[in-house]
């Protein structure tokens, strides 16, 4: 998926197995209980930043008892106590015999053995592989083209089959008449399935043209008439009542009424579409009595299971091949398991092998968008610019609802939508945080560093006006209310100091700066940015200080910064999903914006030596680019941005 967890899992085994990295070569794991995340219970996959960190001590085991068993096993060999053998480099060594035995001569023997009970574990100070920067193991197969991602898969037989779906969420089919698209040459197939009509045929031109030929009556439901603009006039409304409690301390209210100086404002961000780089795909083969299936997926349990309910077959019936995908955030781990059953469904009825593919125009109208979100939010500052009161209203919908995860949800709350709102790192006395979650129908799901995508942007811009209002540097004014959170200070002091925070810029650039806790890891960023007199947002560099806890490569810490600042900037530049008459109005990149190579800061990473618990760091370097260049823009201009992405006419001059 691009985290880097092929390589950096094995490192985990690697340095308790003591074997030679050079030969380390690494394959997807089938569906198994044996492979459950530990955090996730009965259930395979990843997602939410904890692919390395929930693996952390048993994959450290799995290296630690192989490594005893075969020492046991070349010490019995030898007739020698296994405390005189020691394991290096993939050979078990007796010193005082200069015996050497490598582990592939041993393995028969050793897998006899009963695994330990007690399996003691290396000091951190003796690592070897955790901790130094390691290349990645999958990168010879990706710059050469042998990496097989899902879209590449090929059988003998294999149909492409596309769906044609409702224009509105929630939509029917209310009639269809497929005579055209049987007269398309190539086209095998015409299969009703829950989400619309699918078309099947010996390649995608063909299976595109049939669906364009199909004569669809759509029964379009109640969605048909969501607009963006009644939407945020609808959450405006739900903004100005009380939600449910999320987190609260003190007296808010009459704290406020007492303010010398109280900030109020609206922010706002959008849907967002994840836009992964390969489209959605799914390969079933179905056999009657066992199925195969090869995609890219981020959760593999779930995957399955869906398929085998939909072709009536039980799990272990079904073979799931988990293949590189190009890219995921999120929405590659759907519960409703939506691409993979479509695929079923239609393998189903067709009885050939087929590839579903989904087309960009299918992805970014598709839906499992990250909410739109609109925050009210106060703050009250007392005679001398200290802050006394934080308020905090969130309108948006839950990710969670409609999930295996809805049970987590107590008295109203999804904690992944107050997710670094309801703790604000920030020294406040009089505190609250409330929620609204409204249905409205449209399908939304986990997006790369889910809540705080726009927690971060939200909180982090106003504390920077609640900073200008008491007439203090937002930096200083940070760090004096951050001294009971002492991660969350350094990150920002290194950040700042790497940024030469108090050195000038050229003519037209300013800095702004954000930190932000999310994941168990901490970040802070500093944007240089330059507005155009058109408007148009130039960043220039980026500084970024991450504290992740204990390091296990380095070079992945970095590149998981530069990505998710990547990210985080196209969305604070370009992204947004928007409807009128129920239809989403973006179709591809030329309406959904991705950043262009030209557009790229430059972008430094420090990371802070840490031995505390290992944070999660594919997700935590989105959320402070956003608020890091807002403020940057307000330092430059005086113009506060309060609403995602920015756009270039609130900007420009004259």
């Amino acid at each position: 998926m691009g985290q880097g967890v092929y390589t950096s899992l094995p490192m985990l085994i690697a340095e308790e197995f003591e074997v030679d990295w050079a030969k380390i070569r690494v394959e997807a794991a089938p569906v198994d209980p044996a492979y459950n995340h530990t955090q996730w219970g009965p259930m395979q996959g990843t997602g939410g930043s904890t692919s390395v960190r929930s693996e952390w001590e048993r994959l450290r085991r799995v290296g630690a008892a192989a490594r005893i068993m075969l020492i046991q096993a070349a010490a019995d060999t030898w007739k020698v106590d296994p405390q005189a053998c020691r394991a290096e480099k993939s050979f078990v060594v007796h010193e005082a015999s200069k015996r050497r035995a490598s582990y592939g001569s041993l393995a028969a023997k050793a897998s006899r053995l009963n695994p330990p009970q007690d399996i003691p574990l290396k000091d951190p100070k003796d690592f070897k592989i955790i901790g130094q920067p390691v290349k990645r193991l999958d990168t010879k197969e990706k710059i050469t083209g042998k990496a097989l991602f899902g879209i590449d898969v090929k059988l003998p037989g294999l149909l492409t089959a596309v769906v044609a779906r409702s224009p509105v969420f929630g939509g029917k089919v209310k009639s269809f008449n497929s005579d055209k698209t049987k007269t398309v040459p190539g086209v095998k197939g015409i299969v009703p399935i829950d989400s619309g009509i699918a078309v099947a045929a010996n390649g995608f031109w063909a299976a595109n043209l049939g669906r364009e030929a199909l004569e669809i009556e759509w029964d379009e439901g109640p969605l048909a008439n969501l607009n963006t603009p009644t939407l945020r006039e609808e959450y405006a409304t739900l903004s100005r009542k009380p939600g449910a409690v999320a987190a609260r301390r003190g007296n808010v209210e009459e704290a406020l009424e007492k303010a010398a100086k109280r900030l109020e404002a609206e922010y706002e961000v959008p849907y967002l579409a994840h836009a992964c780089m390969e489209p959605l795909n799914c390969v079933v083969d179905f056999r009657g009595d066992r199925c195969e299936i090869w995609t890219g997926t981020q959760m593999q349990t779930g995957e399955r299971n869906a398929a085998a309910r939909i072709l009536g077959l039980d799990p272990e019936q079904v073979k799931l091949h988990t293949t590189y995908l190009g890219g995921g955030f999120g929405r590659r781990s759907n519960p409703a398991a939506d691409f993979v059953s479509e695929a079923a469904q239609i393998a189903k009825v067709i009885g050939k092998p087929i590839k579903l593919l989904w087309t960009r125009e299918d992805d970014l109208k598709g839906g499992y968008y990250r909410p739109f979100w609109y925050n009210r939010i106060a703050a009250g500052l007392d005679e001398s610019g200290n802050l006394t009161a934080w308020k905090h209203t969130l309108v948006g919908q839950s990710i969670l609802t409609g999930t295996p995860f809805e049970a987590t949800i107590r008295d109203g709350v999804d904690r992944t939508s107050v997710e670094g709102a309801h703790n604000l790192p920030y020294t406040v006395p009089n505190f609250l945080v409330d929620l609204h979650s409204p249905k409205t129908g449209v399908p939304v799901l986990w997006w790369r560093s889910v809540g705080h995508s726009q927690t971060a942007f939200v909180t982090e811009s106003f504390i920077d006006e609640a900073a200008y209002a008491a007439g203090k540097n937002p930096f200083e004014f940070r760090r004096a209310l951050l001294e009971k959170h002492p991660r969350h200070k350094a990150v920002l002091e290194l950040a700042a100091e790497k940024a030469g925070w108090e050195n000038s810029l050229p003519p037209g650039q300013t800095r702004g700066i954000a930190v932000h806790e999310s994941f168990g890891s901490f970040v802070a960023q500093v944007a240089e940015v330059s507005v155009g007199s058109s408007g148009e947002i130039k960043v220039h560099r980026v500084v970024c200080a991450v504290d992740c806890g204990r390091v296990v490569n380095p070079d992945t810490v970095a590149a998981q910064m530069e990505s998710g600042i990547v990210f985080g900037l196209t969305a604070a530049l370009y992204g947004e999903i928007t409807f009128k008459n129920g239809r989403v109005e973006q179709s591809n990149f030329n309406d959904y914006e991705m950043l262009r190579l030209n557009e790229m800061p430059k972008v430094e990473v420090h990371i802070v030596p840490s031995e505390e618990s290992l944070g999660g760091i594919g997700e935590p370097g989105v959320p402070p680019i956003a608020p890091a260049v807002a403020n940057a823009i307000f330092a430059l201009t005086g113009k506060r941005l309060r609403r995602l992405p920015f756009r270039a006419e609130d900007l420009k001059k004259g």
